[in-house]
């Protein structure tokens, strides 16, 4: 199998009696495409025969991922033992790059891989998706807003297997009590007061979302899955396009706010300067380091807008394993991407590294909703929105946010602030 220069290979890997196992090994794709056609056997949950003979599949996975990967293949092995002989190779490949990786070389790509939810429309439209084979057992096992990440017009796409890839508030108890988060008047107040900041990276227009989301205007893609439709700069209603900007301003100008990426938020939190912030799960191991006891992490607060209390939204974020739709070993594919987004292989999962499950049984298990960030997440999730937005709304918010940000330096008036804004999201190509 031909492999990107990307991915890394380890020098580790167990084998089986009758299966191997290579982990971010590399493999040859003249002997991955090769298959034993004549022995099959038909499963009642499957569209496939699997087939009985020699099986070589390949799973692209974060790095980090790769031990838990292993111990999910091993026991997938010994589950279907005697079926077939299966070598089976797991490659390092960053989540962010599978759909290039994948579009690029769609029948050089691994046969099962791991992606962000809001990749699933294009790698749909591109081929590389086929509805998996066993829809209501997917649907009836996982949450609903996970199965609907996942689905394109209700039909699932890709197994689900995380739940955790959005943001949330983390704070720092010394400061703030519970009843002192549920504002973002309050986090300033007390971060103004103490010399210290709230952090957010305000320009990425992934955080951007919080202050319009549930404003009661509307934003979305469009059917043809490529451009947006806005209604940002709204001049009528109870909340308007310019209420948001004042607001906005109002916030950046305050002393106890600082605009700032996600990498300076923990550099910030581990020097003293940051006592809260927005962020996602995948800081909190840092941030629970540098805060101890005192590490908290709840839903996002309420700001003020047109002297009303808005609830911060989110954008929410899941992940998933997609089967190729031009795997020679399509049927065992489907049966080893199920088997490795299972409840006990998600449980696996979150005991090894901590990522919140998508299923029903174990995201709602004791030990998944005491890991402060987890919870915060999954509580956050019923105010947030599936992330699908068309490429140009990216550096239309970036463009806004530093203008915000730096204080609207040139006095433009917000209503044509807003304009430009929503524009630029609803271009037809990115400005």
């Amino acid at each position: 199998m031909k492999k990107k220069n990307a991915k890394k290979s380890l020098l580790f890997g167990l084998s089986l009696a009758l299966a191997s196992v290579s982990i971010f090994g590399c493999g040859n794709s003249d002997s991955k495409k090769s298959t034993d056609s004549s022995k099959k056997e038909t499963q009642k949950d499957n569209t496939e025969a699997l087939e009985s003979g020699d099986v070589e599949l390949t799973v692209w996975a974060e790095g980090a991922n790769g031990q838990t990967i292993a111990k999910m293949v091993e026991s997938f092995q010994n589950e279907y033992k005697g079926q077939a002989n299966f070598t089976i190779t797991v490659e390092e490949s960053a989540d962010a790059d599978t759909r290039n990786n994948v579009l690029g070389d769609i029948h050089n790509s691994a046969d099962i891989f791991s992606m962000p939810d809001d990749q699933l429309y294009s790698m749909i439209a591109g081929g590389a998706l086929m509805p998996i084979p066993n829809q209501e057992e997917i649907r009836n096992a996982n949450l609903e807003e996970a199965v609907a990440a996942a689905s394109y017009n209700d039909t699932i796409y890709a197994y689900p297997y995380s739940a955790d890839n959005g943001y949330f508030l983390y704070y720092d108890k010394k400061y703030f009590s519970e009843s002192d988060v549920e504002t973002l008047d309050q986090i300033l107040s007390i971060c103004k007061s103490k010399k210290k900041k709230f952090s957010m990276e305000l320009n990425s227009g992934w955080y951007l979302y919080t202050f319009f989301g549930n404003t009661g205007l509307d934003f979305g893609i469009n059917e043809d899955g490529v451009t947006n439709y806005c209604s940002w700069n709204a001049t009528e209603g109870d909340i308007k396009g310019v209420d948001i900007a004042k607001s906005l301003l109002d916030i950046t100008g305050n002393p106890g706010f600082i605009a700032q990426p996600d990498g300076n938020f923990v550099e910030g939190v581990k020097k003293g300067k940051i006592i809260a912030g927005i962020s996602g799960v995948w800081n909190a191991p840092e941030i629970q380091k540098a805060w101890g006891e005192d590490y908290g992490a709840c839903k996002l607060p309420t700001y003020t807008c047109n002297g009303k209390q808005i609830q911060m939204a989110s954008f929410t974020g899941y992940k998933m394993f997609g089967v190729n739709a031009y795997s020679e070993h399509a049927a065992w594919a489907h049966k080893l991407a199920e088997w490795i987004t299972n409840e006990e292989n998600q449980k696996l999962r979150f005991e090894e590294i901590n990522q919140g499950p998508s299923n029903k049984n174990a995201a709602a298990s004791d030990a998944v909703m005491q890991v402060p960030a987890i919870a915060a997440v999954i509580e956050q999730s019923q105010y947030g929105t599936l992330q699908r937005v068309g490429n140009s709304y990216w550096t239309a918010c970036t463009n806004f946010a530093d203008t915000i940000a730096a204080g609207n330096p040139d006095n433009l008036p917000l209503q044509d602030l807003m304009d430009t804004l929503t524009a630029g999201i609803t271009a037809s190509v990115v400005q």
